[in-house]
């Protein structure tokens, strides 16, 4: 095999610290909270940073901004994504989220949501190159003291017309980002069409620091397709992990052997899944809980025989002994039939709740 290929399974530094892959999880706000962190890392990904957490002190005691600065159990290094506009508050809130056991703080550059770019923040700071480099030069400074590396998340630009990604990394190396992650797309894109990695490639190829390539990431074949294209020292993963955290073992067992993983077991699954829900009631109680949890039972079952009727009905349940129980019943009954997990015929790239920028990308 190539030898661009095993350097995905092999490990990588920022900073301090050494991760044990170059499989990430990409910051998915509604999605990626610690339960679902933690099971990613448990199947496979290397690195995961945390949904985004707004730079408004007037927030950082909601419910919300408490769940996601709440690490409790996560392994190490825990990353956390901060977005604001005002690089005082950036900083502050750099500082806020080490104290609460941020190893890894990350700059949000990338969400295209309007309810964050409207008050630009989020890829609308790609417009403003000055202000963008006051937020990273003040995060920088703001970690510095404790040894908290400061990576950046961004997009290609603002618009077909406007890529600037690779002025912003060069600017941000300077300013002393440690590691650099670019999306293909453009803000003006959103989740639409498809990811470009030549922006990516120029990203590497002007940079001495670790760059990232996010985007359309569904399989080990595009994995290593991608990092061929880019030459990028890592991938990261978002909405393709819905439903199918394995992906990023699956990835690993093909660099590492050549040939697709086998589909997991049916039964493995389910433990799997019932592991994860028995995190994410704890983490959010039962109201907010089982409701939350809907739409990862959602992604784990649409694609599968019987998944839609089991959908719509899962979705009327209130309590989560009644979600517990029918999920446990629902992939027994499919064990029965299927030993492993029946291949997904359709696992659309537009899926409706990850098309929600809003759900993506909301701050606080």
């Amino acid at each position: 095999m190539s030898s661009t290929l095993p350097s995905l399974v092999s490990p990588l530094k920022i900073g301090p610290h050494t991760l044990a892959n170059r499989l990430f999880v990409a910051p998915m706000a509604g999605v990626t909270d610690r339960p679902f962190r933690m099971l990613c890392k448990r199947l496979g990904a290397g690195y995961a940073v945390s949904e985004m957490v707004t730079s408004r002190k007037d927030l950082w005691h909601s419910l919300k901004t408490s769940r996601r600065a709440d690490h409790t159990g996560e392994s190490a290094p825990i990353s956390v994504q901060i977005a604001g506009t005002d690089a005082a508050m950036m900083a502050e809130a750099a500082a806020y989220n080490i104290d609460r056991g941020a190893q890894i703080i990350d700059i949000n550059m990338g969400c295209p949501a309007k309810k964050v770019c409207n008050k630009w923040a989020g890829s609308a700071l790609m417009q403003d190159e000055p202000l963008a480099l006051e937020i990273i030069e003040a995060v920088v400074a703001a970690c510095a003291p404790h040894g908290v590396p400061v990576t950046l998340k961004m997009r290609t630009g603002w618009s077909q017309q406007h890529k600037n990604a690779e002025r912003i990394a060069r600017a941000a190396e300077a300013a002393g980002i440690a590691m650099l992650t670019v999306h293909g797309r453009t803000r003006e894109q959103g989740y639409k069409g498809q990811a470009e990695y030549a922006t990516i490639a120029a990203v590497k190829a002007a940079v001495q620091i670790p760059v990232v390539a996010n985007g359309d990431i569904t399989s080990p074949e595009q994995a290593l397709a991608v990092m061929r294209q880019t030459g990028a020292d890592a991938v990261m993963i978002g909405r393709a992990a819905q439903g199918q955290p394995w992906i990023f073992g699956d990835i690993a067992h093909f660099v590492a052997h050549g040939q697709h993983h086998a589909r997991p077991l049916t039964r493995d699954v389910s433990q799997w899944l019932l592991a994860h829900l028995h995190d994410h009631h704890g983490l959010y109680g039962e109201h907010a809980g089982v409701r939350t949890a809907r739409k990862h039972i959602g992604w784990a079952v649409h694609a599968l025989p019987g998944g839609e009727a089991f959908r719509r009905h899962m979705n009327t349940l209130e309590r989560i002994d009644e979600q517990v129980r029918a999920v446990s019943e629902f992939f027994e009954q499919l064990s029965q039939t299927h030993d492993r997990l029946p291949a997904a015929q359709d696992r659309p790239m537009e899926d409706k709740d990850a098309q929600d920028n809003n759900a993506l990308c909301t701050a606080h």
